[in-house]
């Protein structure tokens, strides 16, 4: 999956969120899904977490 169909996705998860749950849901994906690109990125080994701490 490329970038832009993962970012179709995500903008159509918080679409969904904001118009079905209103507000605190949109946010709630929101968070979420950016603690699940951290997360991801980590797991991927494209972001060291460690590394960035020592600057």
């Amino acid at each position: 999956m490329n970038t832009a169909t993962t970012g179709l996705a995500a903008g159509m998860a918080l679409g969904f969120a904001g118009y079905f749950g209103g507000f605190w849901a949109f946010l709630l994906v929101l968070v979420l899904g950016a603690a699940g690109l951290i997360v991801g990125l980590v797991v991927q080994g494209d972001l060291e977490l460690p590394a960035r701490r020592q600057r």
